[in-house]
């Protein structure tokens, strides 16, 4: 049986419609790797999220707006962007049971941030305010989502690298936020040629990777690309039979 994988979502609101949605590209990559995807509805009582994670193999964290920097002992400056309070505090409570149960996840962008926020880390807010990278980040309107950006030099030892089959990779980058302060049991594994941070995993083995490229928009043109979600699933599964 496939593993169940839970998407937390994303809120979109038009007037006083309020939608909860996730993009095709994540759950099209965890059912290429064998998962079966299931999103996750925002603003649920506690009991119910918790009654729905409970019944999950293994979480994905998918890419969006701005932490709340409240949430890491921050104010909002100006060059912060669009915020979901909402969605940080489901994502933070799924992430904080996760961490503490050792449930297998995966972050992608903004769930690399969250992943880093919930164990205790920070941001930066703005990579060309607070770094002044030479390195274009964020997404530039009417580029392709799988352009690729910038190279990323992996530890030979992390599971990434090892899923991914190499230690150097060209990938894509449609972010403005990257990761300041490291949280307690996650150690850095990839960075951007400029340092900005690519990738963490959990200190204690468990699967815990966080990424802030986009593994899912580069599957269809680059192989390799699927080794991350296959990995993942592969964890999710192991964890789920040692359960049993």
């Amino acid at each position: 049986m496939k593993p169940l994988i839970g998407i937390p979502t994303r809120s979109q609101v038009d007037g006083d419609v309020t939608r909860y949605s996730g993009l095709a590209t994540y759950t099209r990559a965890l059912d290429l790797a064998g998962g079966a995807p299931v999103l996750i509805p925002l603003a649920l009582d506690e009991t119910t999220l918790r009654v729905i994670f409970d019944r999950l193999d293994g979480l994905l964290f998918q890419g969006g707006v701005d932490v709340h920097p409240g949430s890491y002992g921050e104010p909002v400056e100006n060059y912060c962007g669009e915020i979901d309070t909402t969605r940080d505090a489901t994502e933070l409570m799924l992430l904080r049971w996760a961490l503490a149960e050792k449930k297998p996840m995966l972050g992608i962008c903004r769930g690399i941030q969250m992943m880093n926020v919930a164990a205790g880390g920070s941001l930066f807010q703005d990579i060309p305010a607070q770094l002044g990278s030479p390195i274009q980040h964020q997404h530039v309107k009417g580029n392709p989502y799988n352009l690729r950006a910038h190279t990323i030099e992996i530890d030979p030892q992390s599971k990434l690298a090892r899923a991914l089959g190499t230690t150097r990779i060209e990938a894509n980058s449609l972010h403005h936020q990257s990761l300041k302060k490291i949280a307690p049991g996650f150690h850095v594994v990839a960075r951007a040629p400029d340092g900005v941070i690519e990738g963490i995993e959990a200190d204690d083995g468990h699967f815990a990777l966080g990424l802030q490229f986009h593994p899912e928009w580069m599957v269809d043109d680059d192989a390799r690309m699927i080794g991350v979600f296959q990995a993942f699933v592969q964890a999710v599964e192991h964890d789920a039979r040692s359960t049993e």
